[in-house]
């Protein structure tokens, strides 16, 4: 508790915070990491459904992906508490972004305004030929009638606004996280466990930067050493309490 009040304490005195999450917060809304815990997440492959040249290649297994695994677990789960919570401090004025590594668009379901999404959304697609975007529920009925689904303009090929495994992430999107992190005084680190990169140097080059750091991680990360405040636990217990902190009750 007293970790906890003195990185209350630390966050009200800080002028601009930016929030940096990875796939923990995620898991706590009952969304399986890549690896998944069980059932059809099991039956897919992230080497394969996640790998852009496999999708080029087989591009069906993503899509039966989507229509068996993907589209249900996102009309299912909901933000959870962890999520919330960063919207209440950016209510109370400081906290100014949310870059997440988290694909799923619950912190903007939750109510954070500018949300830096590194590894894009997929509850957006868009046409590789003629550029058309489609949300997720528009795609989703395109699957009833054929996989993978053709562009309803064009008959172009359709893909997830994802950055899959084996592309570059946008380095307009990348410019302005590092951005945020070398302007921001504290950056909390939420879920992540810190060791996918380019991604993970942001809350490193937020400390170079004379910034105060703080991790909320169930395990460990390599950048613990570096951290002004660690906390082993899941985010949607700590942060609310850090709420509370900041609320004074």
């Amino acid at each position: 508790m007293e970790t906890i009040t003195s990185l209350a304490s630390a966050i009200k005195k800080s002028k601009y915070i930016v929030a940096f999450t990875g796939a923990g917060i995620s898991a706590e809304s009952g969304i399986p990491t890549y690896r998944g815990e069980k059932g059809l997440w099991e039956k897919y492959d992230p080497n394969l459904y996640a790998n852009i040249n496999y999708f080029n290649q087989e591009p069906s297994y993503y899509w039966n992906f989507f229509r068996e695994v993907r589209y249900p677990s996102l009309k299912k789960v909901r933000p959870n508490q962890g999520h919330f919570a960063l919207v209440e401090i950016e209510s109370a004025g400081n906290l100014k972004t949310v870059i997440t590594q988290n694909i799923d668009g619950l912190h903007q379901e939750a109510g954070s305004s500018s949300v830096i999404e590194l590894h894009g959304t997929t509850r957006t697609f868009y046409c590789l030929d003629c550029s058309q975007e489609y949300s997720m529920d528009e795609v989703f009925s395109l699957l009833e009638t054929k996989i993978p689904p053709p562009c309803p303009v064009c008959k172009g090929k359709l893909r997830p606004n994802v950055v899959f495994f084996g592309e570059p992430l946008d380095p307009q999107i990348l410019h302005s996280a590092f951005k945020e992190a070398e302007n921001c005084d504290f950056l909390l680190a939420v879920g992540s466990s810190l060791v996918v990169y380019p991604a993970a140097d942001i809350p490193r080059r937020a400390k170079q930067r004379g910034a105060a750091l703080s991790i909320i991680n169930k395990e460990r990360t390599p950048l613990d050493y570096i951290a002004d405040y660690v906390i082993n636990d899941e985010s949607g217990k700590v942060l609310p309490r850090i709420v509370q902190s900041l609320k004074g009750d």
